[in-house]
């Protein structure tokens, strides 16, 4: 649309000002279309289908393990398994990109498998891809599910991406955030006619494919936010290097707590929203999707409490999500199988306050904070047990209370060579951060105030806590994040729109720093990488 010089200069008569609109977080910068030749031709490919249908096959029932381990028992497949790249697909009917809209199938309870190769060309348009990051998008009529070079990511959740989003909606797929020209990557796409319980007449067909390119660094949904530092030592600027700047990658959240990065290999964020009892995934592609409901509390009374979900999050060496839940007053383990187990909720049979935060070290010892603050009425509550709020350690299955001296220990972290333990105390008249010696039986000693913040201005008392790879703390304290070096100086404090309550390292690197910052998640690359504790 094009606005007339004449409109230009009466809207400035009248004192209003005309500017283009911004640019969508989430517009690509180009777009290749394969449903058409042109488009099919740049990344030089060739659709192909097959039908794909339901077969019988010899299996067993669970067994005491939850695994196939029962008795002998018939069930169902699917023919082909179409995903992997070594399968040949050369006998499949070729579809001209034109015809994607044909329908397909027998119909009714139906399936059936796409299969495109695509190699990623120089340029886009105007856009150079090198470096650039592209998405396959697809809308399957009904429903998709989407493997990128043989692999299909599943994860607990999981809404869209390479799973069933819905009833014809799109799945996006990062193929690539570093392309290079001449890459060769292979996508198949697995259909199904539906509701599968209610199938319909119709078939399977495509109703748009694309591949969305985004120029190098540019995060897909990330907003570029304001980001103040203040300098106390020039240390500062080979932390966050001058001109950083920290992005907004979520917003709409009632108050959002504990984040951990996955893995490196899954690439994706989990955080809690204590008071809406969930945990949340986010991806790279910029979806945020509920990773588990329900995730610290189901009880009757969940109406009393103002955070009843799950706080602190942390990944076990082994990879499996551990959760500190709130209104259960509980630690819980989820397993690989979907299972949970309980890894601490008493102590010399008294029920623990409401875990906080929590963190593993290398060897699987995991150290928690277990304030009061997820109890309806805090320290006040008639049904808090103990009578101090205390830093534990679970070492080789057994529970140990390590720590006593703080009111309200909160956030808390490891050294990069795990020879001492942080734990820092949300206690307005107590704004210090604890430094003890870590004993190889997990034990703490030497318990000694490693950074005092009481004094600054502000009602914030201290709550989440990291360290990066060099022993630099991060605290999230009185106007922002506070960094201090590990000889304890002040080296500079950065300051969000919001103000942090817990932090994260994450991506392959580890130099980036995400941070859940009441209703929003944000996050910012540093120029040191964070210690993965």
């Amino acid at each position: 649309m094009r606005i007339s010089c004449f409109l230009v200069s009466v809207l400035a008569s009248i004192g209003a000002t005309f500017a283009a609109p911004d640019r969508s977080p989430l517009a690509p910068d180009a777009i290749v279309d394969l449903r058409t030749p042109g488009g099919v031709g740049m990344v030089n490919g060739q659709w192909r289908y097959t039908d794909a249908v339901i077969t019988e096959v010899d299996h067993r029932v669970a067994g005491a393990d939850n695994k196939p381990s029962g008795l002998a028992v018939r069930t169902h497949d699917v023919s082909p398994h179409a995903g992997s790249v070594e399968f040949d697909d050369a006998g499949w009917e070729e579809v001209d990109p034109t015809g994607l809209e044909r329908r397909r199938s027998t119909g009714r309870l139906a399936f059936g498998w796409y299969r495109l190769n695509i190699t990623i060309p120089e340029r886009v348009g105007t856009l150079n891809t090198a470096g650039a990051s592209v998405y396959f998008e697809i809308v399957v009529d009904d429903y998709a599910e989407v493997w990128v070079d043989g692999r299909l990511p599943q994860v607990l959740g999981q809404s869209g991406g390479a799973l069933v989003r819905g009833w014809n909606s799109p799945n996006r797929v990062l193929l690539t955030d570093h392309a290079k020209p001449g890459q060769r990557i292979q996508v198949a796409v697995f259909c199904a006619n539906g509701p599968l319980s209610e199938p319909p007449a119709n078939y399977i067909w495509i109703r748009s494919a694309t591949l969305d390119f985004y120029r190098p660094g540019r995060a897909v949904g990330a907003v570029p936010v304001s980001t103040e530092v203040t300098r106390v030592d020039p240390a500062i600027d080979v932390i966050i290097l001058p001109g950083t700047q920290a992005e907004r990658l979520a917003d709409g959240f009632s108050f959002v707590e504990g984040p951990v990065w996955a893995s490196v290999e899954s690439g994706y964020l989990l955080f809690s929203d204590p008071n809406r009892n969930v945990i949340h995934r986010w991806s790279p592609d910029g979806e945020v999707s509920i990773y588990r409901t329900k995730s610290g509390y189901t009880g009757t009374d969940i109406g009393e409490y103002h955070q009843p979900g799950s706080n602190g999050l942390a990944i076990d060496p082994e990879g499996r999500l551990t959760i500190c839940e709130h209104g259960n007053r509980r630690v819980t383990r989820l397993e690989h199988n979907g299972t949970l187990t309980v890894l601490a909720d008493r102590h010399n049979g008294k029920r623990l306050n409401s875990p906080n935060d929590l963190v593993y070290r290398s060897d699987g010892t995991l150290y928690f904070t277990d304030p009061p603050f997820g109890l309806p009425r805090a320290f006040a509550d008639p049904s808090k047990e103990l009578e101090f709020s205390g830093v534990y350690c679970l070492y080789n299955g057994t529970l140990r209370l390590v720590g006593t001296d703080m009111t309200g220990p909160n956030g808390l972290a490891l050294s990069p060579d795990e020879k001492h333990l942080y734990v820092d105390n949300w206690d307005e008249k107590r704004k210090v951060v604890m430094r003890y010696d870590v004993a190889p039986d997990g034990s703490l000693s030497n318990g000694a105030v490693f950074f005092d913040m009481t004094g600054a201005p502000g009602e914030e008392a201290l709550d989440g806590l990291k360290v990066d790879a060099h022993g630099n703390v991060y605290v999230s304290g009185p106007g922002g994040v506070w960094i201090i070096s590990a000889a304890g100086a002040h080296l500079g404090t950065l300051v969000l729109p919001e103000l942090p309550a817990n932090f994260a390292w994450g991506d392959a690197d580890g130099r980036t720093l995400y941070m859940t910052a009441r209703t929003g998640l944000y996050r910012i690359l540093l120029g040191v990488p964070g210690s993965r504790r």
